[in-house]
């Protein structure tokens, strides 16, 4: 598929994605997801690990922060700085709205060397059965993936009825090893 043809599906592809419920009907849809993303047997070795605040659409990670928290972990979240995402450690309760409205750690917390991320947990507006993510169209997450270590493992973290059978790609798309949901979890690209 020409450039041309990818652009104008994905544009397409975030329309319909904005039209999506915010979030599952189930009670339990939440707790599910981090559920599913709490067993995963990585957190065991990780030391760094790359989270975001959820926003509109996307599932929280209040537990899994918590849990990595008070298991001595760094943790770190992305802030938006000129046309770059950077990351910045800071507790959960130390962030406020920044780019977008989107809660961020402060210009002053910390930056945190992408080498030392062994672990990132990214949201999107859609993810698909391979990995692929479609995120909001600024590459902002692509461009900070392609800058991690290759041991690094990336993780989408997404409601179920956000991962599609498949999306278009672009040469700087970044594939996630899994993309992790309530129903459960989902084998990306090779590690």
């Amino acid at each position: 598929m020409p450039g041309a043809e990818i652009r104008a599906r994905k544009r397409e592809l975030r329309t319909r994605a904005r039209s999506l419920a915010s979030a599952p009907d189930s009670p339990t849809a939440a707790i599910d997801a981090q559920a599913h993303l709490r067993a995963l047997d990585v957190w065991a070795s990780a030391r760094t690990v790359a989270l975001y605040a959820a926003c509109q659409h996307e599932p929280p990670l209040d537990a899994l922060a918590a849990e990595l928290g008070a298991r001595g972990r760094v943790l770190a979240w992305p802030r938006i700085e000129g046309d770059r995402l950077v990351l910045r450690r800071a507790e959960p309760g130390a962030l406020a709205p920044g780019y977008s409205g989107i809660l961020e750690p402060g210009g002053g917390a910390a930056r945190v060397d992408i080498e030392r991320v062994d672990v990132f947990v990214v949201p999107g507006l859609l993810f698909d059965r391979r990995g692929r993510r479609l995120g909001r169209g600024r590459g902002h997450y692509d461009r900070l993936l392609s800058a991690a270590r290759s041991d690094s493992l990336r993780i989408g973290f997404a409601w179920a009825e956000r991962v599609l059978d498949e999306l278009p790609v672009d040469e700087q798309d970044v594939t996630m090893h899994l993309v992790v949901t309530e129903t459960g979890r989902i084998e990306g690209a090779p590690r």
